[in-house]
């Protein structure tokens, strides 16, 4: 059985960005062993800021939409159907001001939908997308994981629980600001892992 992966990039580096080459990495890896690849750029095809219209869109059936909450919904729609078709997802993820990009923090805006990828329970929230996996490519200037600088992994494994995907594997590439050396060194042992994570694909 072929495991779908819908590989994620937000960097506005575009083929500069490190995280880039690391999803480029995972990428090439993947399809030579026959793993099917869908990859989506949020910085080339940028999505707005939600916004209250389009919020507001999704709180109306689908048969009482006007014409523009159609199109305003149809975009949410999209995107959690991609993310149901797919058995992976990666998220190619720099490091902005210790937060996610804006890119991909409007993807989780979209993705992220009460009564459709989570719901509210008697016991807290329930997460409707069930039987994914997560894989994040960090890449940062400095060093920051294992530490209290380090709010974006939580924060992004905090959104995928939310929606009920919480088996989610991590490859850092740090302290690729630090020197020629300290970079080389940390690509390295980054791509040694997605190796690794894509053997057990």
């Amino acid at each position: 059985m072929t495991t779908r992966t819908l590989v994620i990039t937000s960097s506005i580096l575009g083929e500069n960005g490190q995280s880039r080459a690391l999803a480029d990495h995972f990428t090439a890896q993947a399809q030579g062993r026959g793993v099917e690849v869908t990859r989506r750029d949020l910085a080339a095809d940028e999505l707005p800021h939600l916004a209250l219209v389009e919020l507001g869109s999704w709180q109306v059936s689908e048969e009482e939409r006007s014409p523009e909450q159609r199109e305003l919904a149809a975009r949410s729609d999209s995107l959690i159907q991609e993310l149901r078709d797919h058995d992976v997802v990666v998220l190619a993820v720099p490091m902005y001001n210790f937060g996610i990009p804006s890119q991909l923090k409007a993807w989780f805006d979209r993705v992220m939908r009460a009564g459709v990828t989570f719901r509210y329970t008697e016991n807290g929230p329930q997460g409707l997308v069930e039987g994914k996996r997560a894989v994040i490519l960090a890449a940062r200037g400095g060093q920051y994981a294992g530490t209290e600088m380090d709010t974006q992994t939580p924060h992004l494994k905090l959104m995928l629980g939310m929606i009920g995907i919480t088996e989610v594997d991590t490859v850092f590439a740090e302290g690729l600001a630090m020197g020629e050396g300290k970079r080389d060194a940390a690509l390295k042992e980054a791509r040694q892992a997605i190796d690794g994570l894509v053997e057990r694909l």
